[in-house]
């Protein structure tokens, strides 16, 4: 008996952020596979796919927003409803890698929780990760397999750019451990001026820094503050506050994840920055938008990159365009 081999694509979309889900499955030119998907009285989720499954290539995408742990115990059953359905191949589509800030040990008796959801994800099935912008690189040797590690910063940066070609621009780290994205978005905007700000962050005390003083020269010049994601906006605000007060003409802030949660919205619309530039990697209802927020869509690059993982293509082709 012999049979020509086939590959399939069949995507999975969880119900966190569904218009990032549609948009990634237009730009595919692709159905989201129908599923039935519902939550009992006690918090349990229950997921079943309407459509066979067996031997195709699954790429299962999830945006991991409040509340973070109901999306993420989602995506790891949908993973293993297609293990157990003979799926060929699973990759976890995670636009916003679940805790990725706990990626290390601070002090004694921590978890490492970025590592523990690598690993409940291979336990699922998943054989394939791919995600946007890890809060470090270092997380993708957290899981036993490829992991597709998408760039937002061309998307951001030519936005940017294009946005104010006639300004002196120069590019700010709200901290020094950015400073070596600072350097790439330098390039990318034709070898701007460097700056970060020097700031301090008490352990004990999450989601609180305190910016201390700006090191570079940013005066009369037009700040690009960049980041990975915007919590709940307390160090940019005091990022943009350092700057303003140091003499810069204005300030742009892009980020790749916009969180937005708590006191977000009220502290980026009164800090003084001229527009803030994220992408939809997480949904941005209406209540936690305001005037100065630009979203741009990181669908086009998620799509290219399953149609590269799936045709056995380049992913690295996409950034550097060179397979």
């Amino acid at each position: 008996m012999s049979a020509t081999p086939k590959k399939s694509l069949m995507f999975f979309a969880g119900r966190a952020h569904p218009e990032l889900a549609e948009e990634v499955a237009k730009h595919l030119d692709v159905t989201i596979t129908p599923q039935t998907a519902h939550d009992f009285a006690n918090g349990e989720i229950f997921v079943r796919f309407e459509e066979s499954v067996r031997g195709c290539d699954a790429f299962v995408i999830q945006s991991h927003c409040h509340p973070i742990n109901d999306w993420l115990m989602e995506q790891l059953i949908m993973v293993d409803a297609l293990k157990r359905a003979s799926a060929k191949r699973i990759t976890a589509v995670m636009p916003f890698y679940p805790y990725a800030r706990q990626d290390k040990k601070h002090r004694g008796r921590e978890p490492i929780s970025a590592r523990l959801v690598a690993d409940m994800f291979k336990t699922a099935g998943a054989d394939r990760i791919m995600t946007v912008d890890l809060h470090t690189a270092q997380i993708q040797g957290f899981f036993d397999g490829p992991v597709d590690h998408l760039w937002a910063m061309p998307l951001l940066a030519e936005y940017v750019k294009d946005s104010y070609a006639d300004r002196q621009i120069a590019v700010v780290s709200p901290d020094s451990g950015r400073v070596r994205l600072a350097e790439k978005w330098s390039e990318m905007l034709g070898g701007t001026p460097l700056a970060f700000i020097h700031k301090t962050r008490d352990p004990h005390k999450p989601n609180q820094a305190v910016a201390n003083r700006v090191v570079g020269e940013i005066a009369g010049k037009t700040c690009v503050v960049i980041d990975d994601m915007i919590d709940t906006g307390g160090t940019i605000a005091g990022a943009v506050k350092a700057l303003l007060a140091d003499g810069a003409a204005d300030v742009v802030v892009a980020s790749t994840h916009g969180v937005l949660s708590g006191p977000a919205r009220d502290r980026l619309s009164s800090c003084g920055a001229r527009e803030v530039v994220v992408t939809n990697t997480l949904p941005i209802p209406e209540d936690k938008r305001f005037p100065q927020l630009t979203v741009l869509s990181i669908a086009p690059l998620i799509a290219r990159a399953i149609h590269e993982v799936f045709d056995d293509g380049s992913v690295t082709s996409l950034f550097d365009g060179n397979a």
